[in-house]
C-alpha cells in the first residue's frame, strides 16, 4: 500500500528533474555572467593596459569555457558578450581611428581534430564533396605580437592604429613611423592602401633589453609581446625608435585603386612588391593534410626563428572563396589561428630557496606546484637574484606566472595580484649560505650575493660537476648524482681527484658494475686530450667562457704561460677584455687552483696550447654561420674549427655574414634570411674546402 500514500514514482522523478533543470540554468547564468566579467577584466589587461595578468592558454580556456556555455544556453547570449565582441575599448590617452574595414579576430582550434572539422565547415560552405578536397590554403606564421592597420595615401603612410575593439582603434602613427623596416613610403602604391600586420620585438632585441634593466637594477620584461606592445604606446617616439621593432604585415584592408588579386598569397606578394616586409615562412597548400604538414613543422622549429610565434595561420587562399565564407560577428569564417602548446601556464609558488653555484653565486629559485608547460612538467624556476624578486614581489603561496620555451630554463614571470591571498608575506634574501652556514655577501656595485667560502659543499659539488659537464671536459657519465656519491664517500674532493677515483672500492658500491666502471674509466681517459681551452672552461673561473679560453690558449700555448702571466699581459689579448684578465689571474694566484692544475699535470690531462702555426688562418675577417646536422663535425666541432682559423661563427645570420653552411634539417629561417641578403650557401664539401684554403666554392 505504499503507493497509496505517496507521490508515484514517476511524479517524483518529473519534480526532481524540474527542479535540477531550473538549479542548473541558475548555475549556468551565474557563470556566464562570471566569466563575461573575468574575460572583460583580462581583455582590459592585455589590450588597454599591456600588462596581462594570465597567459593566453589560461584566457582562451576562459573564453571556451563561455563558449560553451553559451552554445548549451542560447537564451543566455547577449550582444555585448565577449564572445562576439573584438578585443577591447581604446585607451583614452591615443586618438581614436575608426577602421574604414573592421579589424576581426580569428577562431581558434587547438589540435588535429578542432583543424580538421573548421576544413569540413569550409567545405561545406564551399558546396565542396568532402572535407578531404582540394580548397586551396594559405599557411602564415602566427606572429606574438600587436596587430595594427597602417594606411598609405598616395604612397606616403598617413595612419596607423591598433586594432582596438576591431571598429575603433588608437592611433599611434608616430610611433610606427619610428619602426626601421615599416617604410613611410611605398613603391609604385595606389591611391590608397591599408596594410594589416604584427609588430613585434625580436627576440634578441627582448633579450639586450632584459641585460640592460638587470644592470640597472630594474624589473626585467615579462615577455616580447608585452613589452612590444608597451613600446608602441609611448607617448615619446623616441622610445619606440630605440626598442628595435619590426612588423610582417599579413592582410591587405581597404585599397583604392590596387590590381586585381586572385588569392591571399597574390596579395601578400604585392605587398612585398610595394616594399612592405612580409613574413617569407608562408607556403601555398592544397589539402587540410599538408596544413597539418605545415603546423608540424613549425611546432618543432619554432624556436629556430628570432621572434616569437604561438601557432600557425590558416586561411582559404581564393579571394572570390572568401567572399562566399564570409564572417561571423566577431571572426572570418575562412581563416582559424591553429594554437600551439603554451609555453606559459599559472601554478602555486610553494617555497622560493637560493641554491650556491660553482663560484658562490646564490641563485634564488621557486618552488613550483608542477605544471606541464612548455612541452614538460616543470617543478622548479628561476628567479634570477634578489633584486628580481623584490621588483617582482613574487611571495611563497602566489598564483604566479611560469614560462617555459625551448631549452631556456623555466622563469617564473611574476604574480597574479588578483589572487593573492591576505597575509602573504614578502620574501627575504637569506643572510647565510644554506649549505655551509657562512656569511652571504653582495659585492659592493654587483646583482649578485655570493657565498665566499672556497670550502663550501655545494660549490665544491657544482665545481666538479660543471668540470666533468659538456661545456668542460665532457666526461660521460659523470653526472652531478655520481659526482655527489664520490664525494660523500670521500673520493674526490677536487676535479683533480677524478683522475685517481679508488675504484676497487666504486665497485663495492650498488649500482656500479664492470661494465659502468670500465665505461667511466674510459671516459675520464678520454678527457685527458682535450683542448686547453676546455680545460680553461671546465675549471670554472667566473666570467671566463668558451671565446675567452679559446684566446688564452691560442696566446699563451700552455698553461703554465697563463699561471704565470699578470693582468695586463691577458688584458692585452684583442677581445679578452680586462674583467676576464683579472679573474684569470685572480683565480691562478690562490694556493688551490694552484694545486688543482699539479694534480691535473700528475694525471697526464693536455695543459698545452695550439701553436699559432698549428692551423693556418684561413678565415680571418669572415663570418660563417652553421646550420643543420654536418657529418663530419658536431656543432661545437665546427663553430671550433671556424675559431681556430680566426673566424667567427655566430649563431644568426646578418649582413656580415661571409657564408651560410647548411647541413641536414636545417633553420629554414637561416636559410631565408641568407637568400634574402644574397648571402652564399653551402654544403659540407664546401665547407671542408672554405676552412682549407679560405675560398668560397664556384659560384657561390
Amino acid at each position: 500500500m505504499a503507493d497509496a500514500v505517496g507521490p508515484r514514482s514517476g511524479d517524483n522523478n518529473s519534480s526532481s528533474t524540474g527542479h535540477d533543470s531550473e538549479n542548473a540554468a541558475v548555475d549556468a547564468a551565474e557563470r556566464i555572467d562570471e566569466l563575461r566579467d573575468q574575460i572583460r577584466y583580462h581583455n582590459d589587461r592585455y589590450y588597454r593596459q599591456d600588462a596581462p595578468e594570465i597567459p593566453d592558454a589560461e584566457y582562451d580556456l576562459l573564453v571556451r569555457e563561455l563558449q560553451r556555455l553559451e552554445a548549451e544556453h542560447p537564451d543566455l547570449v547577449t550582444e555585448d558578450s565577449p564572445t562576439r565582441i573584438v578585443g577591447a575599448a581604446p585607451s583614452v590617452a591615443f586618438a581614436p581611428v575608426t577602421h574604414r574595414v573592421p579589424m576581426m579576430s580569428l577562431d581558434n582550434a587547438f589540435d588535429r581534430e578542432e583543424l580538421e572539422a573548421w576544413a569540413a565547415r569550409v567545405a561545406r560552405g564551399l558546396d565542396l564533396d568532402s572535407a578531404a578536397a582540394p580548397v586551396g590554403y594559405l599557411c602564415e606564421l602566427k606572429i606574438d605580437g600587436v596587430a595594427c592597420s597602417i594606411v598609405y595615401e598616395e604612397g606616403r603612410m598617413v595612419q596607423a592604429a591598433t586594432r582596438g575593439n576591431g571598429r575603433v582603434g588608437e592611433d599611434i602613427t608616430a610611433n610606427v613611423a619610428q619602426i626601421a623596416d615599416i617604410p613611410t613610403a611605398l613603391n609604385n602604391a595606389p591611391a590608397v592602401v591599408e596594410v594589416r600586420g604584427e609588430i613585434y620585438m625580436p627576440v634578441s632585441m627582448f633579450e639586450t633589453l632584459n641585460e640592460a634593466q638587470e644592470a640597472a637594477g630594474l624589473p626585467r620584461y615579462a615577455n616580447p609581446r608585452n613589452t612590444a606592445a608597451g613600446s608602441l604606446r609611448q607617448k615619446d617616439p623616441s622610445i619606440t625608435a630605440g626598442r628595435g621593432l619590426s612588423m610582417w604585415a599579413y592582410q591587405l584592408g581597404h585599397v583604392e585603386g590596387g590590381p586585381e588579386l586572385a588569392g591571399h598569397g597574390d596579395a601578400l606578394d604585392w605587398l612585398n612588391d610595394l616594399g612592405l616586409p612580409v613574413n617569407p615562412e608562408r607556403r601555398r597548400v592544397a589539402t587540410i593534410d599538408d596544413v597539418i604538414e605545415f603546423t608540424e613543422h613549425w611546432l618543432q622549429h619554432r624556436h629556430d626563428l628570432d621572434y616569437e610565434i604561438d601557432g600557425g595561420v590558416v586561411k582559404v587562399d581564393g579571394l572570390a572563396r572568401q567572399r562566399a565564407l564570409g564572417s561571423t560577428a566577431k571572426a572570418p569564417r575562412w581563416a582559424i589561428a591553429y594554437k600551439f602548446p603554451p609555453e606559459e601556464r599559472t601554478t602555486t609558488l610553494k617555497a622560493i630557496e637560493v641554491s650556491i653555484g660553482r663560484t658562490g653565486k646564490a641563485t634564488p629559485f621557486a618552488v613550483l606546484e608542477p605544471v606541464f608547460v612548455g612541452g614538460s612538467t616543470v617543478q622548479m624556476a628561476t628567479l634570477h637574484n634578489d633584486d628580481q624578486v623584490r621588483l617582482k614581489d613574487v611571495r611563497p603561496g602566489d598564483i604566479v606566472t611560469v614560462r617555459k620555451a625551448g631549452d631556456v630554463i623555466p622563469e617564473v614571470l611574476g604574480p597574479v595580484l588578483s589572487r593573492r591571498a591576505e597575509g602573504l608575506e614578502p620574501w627575504m634574501f637569506p643572510t647565510e649560505c644554506p649549505s655551509c652556514g657562512r656569511e652571504l655577501v653582495r659585492p659592493e656595485g654587483e646583482a649578485h650575493t655570493f657565498c665566499v667560502n672556497p670550502a663550501c659543499p655545494a660549490q665544491r659539488l657544482a665545481r666538479i660537476s660543471h668540470f666533468a659537464s659538456r661545456g668542460g671536459l665532457d666526461i660521460e657519465g659523470m653526472g652531478e648524482s655520481r659526482v655527489a656519491l664520490f664525494i660523500e664517500k670521500g673520493f674526490v674532493t677536487d676535479a683533480g681527484d677524478l683522475y685517481f677515483i679508488p675504484w676497487e672500492e666504486v665497485a663495492e658500491l650498488e649500482g656500479f658494475g664492470r661494465t659502468s666502471i670500465d665505461n667511466l674509466r674510459a671516459a675520464l681517459e678520454a678527457s685527458k686530450d682535450r683542448p686547453l681551452a676546455s680545460l680553461l672552461v671546465g675549471l670554472g673561473i667566473r666570467h671566463l667562457g668558451p671565446s675567452g679560453a679559446e684566446l688564452l690558449a691560442r696566446h699563451f700555448g700552455h698553461m703554465d704561460a697563463i699561471m704565470t702571466a699578470d693582468t695586463d699581459q691577458m688584458a692585452e689579448i684583442d677581445g679578452l677584455g680586462p674583467t676576464i684578465a683579472a679573474s684569470v689571474a685572480e683565480y691562478f694566484a690562490g694556493d688551490d687552483a694552484r694545486a688543482l692544475v699539479a694534480k691535473l699535470r700528475e694525471a697526464g690531462v693536455n695543459l698545452e696550447g695550439p701553436e699559432a702555426s698549428d692551423v693556418a688562418r684561413t678565415l680571418d675577417g669572415m663570418s660563417i654561420v652553421v646550420t643543420g646536422t654536418l657529418d663530419g663535425f658536431s656543432r661545437d666541432g665546427a663553430s671550433d674549427a671556424i675559431k681556430q682559423r680566426g673566424g667567427k661563427s655566430p649563431g644568426s645570420v646578418s649582413k656580415k655574414t661571409t657564408a651560410l653552411v647548411v647541413g641536414a634539417e636545417p633553420g629554414v629561417s637561416k636559410l631565408s634570411k641568407a637568400e634574402e641578403l644574397n648571402i652564399p650557401v653551402i654544403d659540407e664539401s664546401g665547407f671542408v674546402r672554405l676552412l682549407e684554403t679560405g675560398e668560397l666554392p664556384e659560384g657561390d
